[in-house]
C-alpha cells in the first residue's frame, strides 16, 4: 500500500494531529539544542587555544596585570573567564595581606564556584534532548491509541468490521508510533555524544584551574627557576591543559 502522508494527515482526527504536532516541536527543539551546543564547543575550542598560548607566558612570569587585561579582552573564552576570576581573587587576597598559599587557596575556591556556574551554562538545553529521548516513544504510542480508538469509532458508524473499513485508520495510527521512535532514537544518540564531549571539556577546564592555582601559589620565583632550567614558562597553559579543556574529537 502506497503511503500518502498528506492524505493521512487529513484523515487523522484532531487529537492525533495534536500528538504529531507535539512530536514535531520536540524534534525541532532537539535540532536547535544539538546545533547550539556543537557550535559552543567548536568556538570554545579555538578561543581557548588562542588565549592559552598568549596568557601562559604572562602567568608564569608573574605578570598578573597583563594576564587580567588579556582575559578581559577575551570575554568569549571560558578559559579566559577562569583566568580572570582566579587571578583577580588571588591579587585581591594578596592586597589584603594574605600569603601566597592562602591567596591561592581562596582563588581555588572562587574557581570552584565559577566551575559550578559554567557547568550549568554548558549543559543548557541538554534536558530537552534527554526528555525527548525518554518521552517521544510514549507520545507516539498515545497517538496510536487515539488513532485506533478512531478506527473503532468508524466501525461503529459504518456497522461493519472489514479490514477495508479500518485498515487505513489503523495505518494512520501506527505511523504515529513510528514517528515517535524516529524522534526519540536520534535524540538519545545525540544526547549521549554531546554529554561525553561536554564532560571532557569540563574536565579539561578543571585541569587548567588546578594548574592556574599551582602557578599562582608558586609565584615568580618558581617561574624564574624553570627558565634557568630551560623550561618554557608558557608550556603548562598551552596544549597539555587547554587542548584537553577544549578538544572535540572528530569521531563519536
Amino acid at each position: 500500500m502506497e503511503m500518502n502522508l498528506v492524505a493521512m494527515w487529513h484523515g487523522m482526527n484532531n487529537l492525533v494531529r495534536a500528538v504529531v504536532i507535539v512530536l514535531t516541536l520536540q524534534a525541532l527543539g532537539c535540532i536547535y539544542v544539538a546545533i547550539d551546543r556543537l557550535f559552543l564547543l567548536v568556538v570554545s575550542y579555538w578561543r581557548g587555544r588562542k588565549f592559552a598560548r598568549r596568557v601562559g607566558p604572562l602567568l608564569s612570569a608573574g605578570d598578573h596585570e597583563g594576564a587580567v587585561e588579556l582575559a578581559r579582552s577575551n570575554r568569549g573564552s571560558h578559559l579566559a573567564g577562569f583566568i580572570l576570576t582566579g587571578v583577580e581573587t588571588f591579587d585581591k587576597q594578596r592586597r589584603n595581606g594574605q600569603d601566597a598559599a592562602k591567596s591561592a587557596e581562596m582563588a581555588g575556591r572562587a574557581l570552584e564556584r565559577k566551575a559550578e556556574t559554567l557547568s550549568g551554562e554548558l549543559n543548557k538545553g541538554m534536558n530537552i534532548l534527554a526528555s525527548t529521548g525518554s518521552t517521544a516513544p510514549f507520545v507516539g504510542l498515545l497517538g496510536t491509541v487515539l488513532g485506533i480508538l478512531n478506527a473503532f469509532k468508524l466501525v461503529g458508524q459504518q456497522g461493519s468490521g472489514g479490514i477495508g473499513t479500518i485498515g487505513v485508520a489503523i495505518a494512520e495510527a501506527l505511523i504515529v508510533t513510528g514517528y515517535g521512535l524516529m524522534v526519540a532514537i536520534p535524540s538519545v544518540l545525540i544526547y549521549n555524544w554531546l554529554s561525553g564531549r561536554l564532560a571532557k571539556y569540563e574536565a579539561g577546564l578543571t585541569h587548567a584551574k588546578s594548574e592556574l592555582v599551582d602557578t599562582l601559589e608558586g609565584g615568580v620565583v618558581e617561574a624564574r627557576a624553570e627558565r634557568r632550567r630551560g623550561i618554557d614558562p608558557g608550556a603548562q597553559f598551552d596544549d597539555p591543559s587547554v587542548e584537553r579543556a577544549a578538544a572535540i574529537p572528530t569521531t563519536a
